[in-house]
């Protein structure tokens, strides 16, 4: 009789339509790794189709011919906001989310119910987002720095909402970070010590270690920012005895290390994809997985490198120092990868073609990273479209190649 009713109650739930799973909450790590692929590639599509209005809008010299002024800052702020905040940093939530129960032989994930209250802030952060568009956009940029961002130059409800949907985001992040580290530490299968763990799993523990630590700062920063908006204070107001050098300073201090928040886990994915398409053994695997780690520290060491043209002079040394250091662990990953596509039996598939591509395309954003850590570089360069280039080598030619590698 028993028998009866389960194979009764499995009947039922196979007649259900199979897209009903993903639309509704659900506890299975794969399921809502599935629910974060397509949020955030949904986003992207968005943030992508942004991108094309700024680039049709700056095909003539006559930038204006397309979009006004405002409507142009409202598309750069948005295009930015969404591509890191709602595509880039989530995304590699999905990958972990689906693969690293399984790499490391987990039924599931430490804290199933936290997982799915993870993603589910996801959606509705996004959609406070695009609200903005119809109450006023922002129009500060995905950096916001006062006064832009503050009240008078900004009145719109847009920007509220911004500040609104990146705490929800930072909570997401915080909560998704917390679940991946206990996963890792504590439910690995019996025998599966530190360094016989995938090189993705690496990638994802490091990126979880800066998404609790460094998060917790743009929130307060956003906190901070709503005072201003909503109950009228003036913490960044400089007429008031405020500081508007303190945003910038709280920003970067998560926004640098969120750079690797988004390329770590690519980087993990490529220590994978280089192995089983080259046909031999990943090269140097200790120290691809001990960089990882220590991208991770120095991420926090390099945030003034974006202040150079403000702050106090005797400042900039010690932090052109540590910008150009953090190139060492990044330039171990790249040699360990041509150690391994070297003499190797390569097989061009896709996802090899998307990797290649990420090597070359983050070299050059690299280099340009190394050159911009340069303080007499970096004052020729500031706010020109040298810092953008460098931004998007390193994101799109670095990260997205790394989830289409992943993807494919």
């Amino acid at each position: 009789m028993a028998t009866t009713v389960v194979t009764t109650e499995r009947a039922k739930r196979d007649q259900n339509p199979a897209i009903l799973k993903y639309l509704s909450w659900s506890l299975d790590h794969k399921v809502i790794g599935v629910q974060y692929l397509v949020t955030t590639f949904t986003f992207y599509l968005v943030g992508g189709t942004l991108a094309m209005l700024i680039r049709i809008n700056l095909l003539t010299p006559d930038s204006m011919l397309f979009i006004d002024k405002s409507t142009y800052n409202a598309v750069f702020s948005l295009h930015g906001t969404i591509m890191i905040f709602l595509f880039l940093i989530p995304v590699w939530s999905g990958f972990g989310n689906y693969f690293i129960p399984l790499m490391i032989g987990a039924k599931d994930m430490a804290f199933p119910w936290l997982n799915a209250f993870s993603f589910w802030l996801i959606p509705p952060a996004g959609v406070l987002l695009l609200l903005g568009w119809v109450v006023g956009p922002p129009q500060a940029g995905w950096t916001a720095y006062f006064p832009l961002s503050g009240p008078v130059y900004s009145p719109m409800d847009g920007q509220t909402l911004w500040a609104i949907s990146l705490h929800l985001l930072g909570l997401s992040s915080i909560l998704g970070g917390i679940n991946f580290i206990v996963t890792i530490k504590n439910m690995r299968v019996k025998g599966m010590n530190w360094f016989q763990m995938p090189l993705f799993v690496w990638g994802v523990f490091s990126t979880s270690i800066i998404a609790v630590l460094a998060t917790p700062f743009i929130a307060g920063a956003l906190t901070l920012m709503l005072f201003d908006r909503i109950a009228g204070t003036q913490i960044f107001n400089p007429a008031t005895g405020g500081d508007p050098l303190l945003w910038p300073n709280v920003f970067w201090f998560y926004s640098h290390p969120a750079v690797y928040i988004m390329v770590l886990p690519g980087m993990g994915v490529l220590s994978e994809v280089l192995p089983v398409f080259c046909r031999k053994p990943i090269f140097g695997y200790k120290a691809i997985a001990l960089s990882s780690l220590a991208i991770a520290g120095l991420g926090f060491t390099v945030w003034v490198h974006h202040l150079f043209t403000t702050v106090a002079p005797w400042t900039r040394i010690p932090f052109m120092i540590t910008s150009m250091i953090i190139a060492v662990p990044t330039g171990i990953k790249i040699f360990s990868w041509l150690g391994t596509i070297w003499r190797g039996k390569l097989r061009f598939t896709t996802a090899l073609h998307f990797a290649l591509g990420f090597i070359s395309l983050f070299v050059v954003g690299g280099i340009s990273g190394v050159l911009l850590a340069s303080v007499p570089v970096d004052y020729q360069a500031h706010g020109s479209y040298f810092v953008v280039a460098h931004l998007h080598f390193v994101m799109y030619g670095g990260s997205v190649f790394a989830v289409y590698a992943g993807a494919y």
